[in-house]
């Protein structure tokens, strides 16, 4: 028996951003045709940050694998992700929201890889991953919410960077569950 199971989007390759701790998103990774800076009198940010899981693997082979992060992956997808600005300051602003969001989308990630690796045991059903899931996606959803009215939407300047702080710190405790991480089995 085999197991494929696989939640994404459809993109192109060309058109998906990897998460990586060196790389920051530019106004240019907003490829939406809504995209525009100047011209309107209203902002808008509708960054395309996702966290995608699948796998594809013989029962025998999901039955021995434990580490599932290499499976969880954090993208951005540049024609999906829209920017609307009157003017370059604000948009600069926006920017960096869309940046912290994009962290924070790598920040559940992490956490969902951790509740993977916590929960796969030997004699799991293969929808182990959604009992894992569960809070996930609306912890997520909440955390996205308060940071955009704590930050203003990335306008309140020093609210953005300690926010931003607290996800890269939050991240790095995470660190044995990055996308190409083995974390340590826990001894009894």
């Amino acid at each position: 028996m085999q197991y494929l199971f696989l939640i994404s989007l459809s993109s192109t390759a060309q058109d998906v951003i990897e998460w990586s701790p060196d790389y920051k998103l530019k106004l240019s990774d907003f490829q939406s045709k809504s995209t525009q800076i100047g011209n309107v009198n209203h902002y808008s940010i509708l960054p395309a940050s996702h966290m995608d899981f699948s796998f594809y693997m013989s029962s025998y082979e999901f039955m021995l694998t434990k580490n599932f992060n290499s499976k969880v992956s954090t993208t951005f997808t540049q024609s999906a992700s829209v920017l609307i600005a009157p003017d370059n300051e604000l948009a600069q602003d926006l920017l960096k929201f869309a940046q912290l969001n994009f962290d924070l989308t790598e920040l559940y990630a992490r956490k969902y890889r951790k509740k993977l690796f916590e929960s796969k045991g030997v004699l799991s059903n293969v929808n182990f991953f959604q009992e894992a899931y569960k809070g996930i996606e609306q912890e997520y959803n909440e955390k996205v919410a308060e940071l955009g009215k704590l930050t203003n939407v990335g306008q309140a300047n020093i609210r953005i960077e300690e926010a931003q702080i607290q996800v890269l710190k939050e991240i790095d405790e995470l660190f044995e569950f990055c996308k190409s991480c083995k974390p340590k089995r826990k001894k009894k």
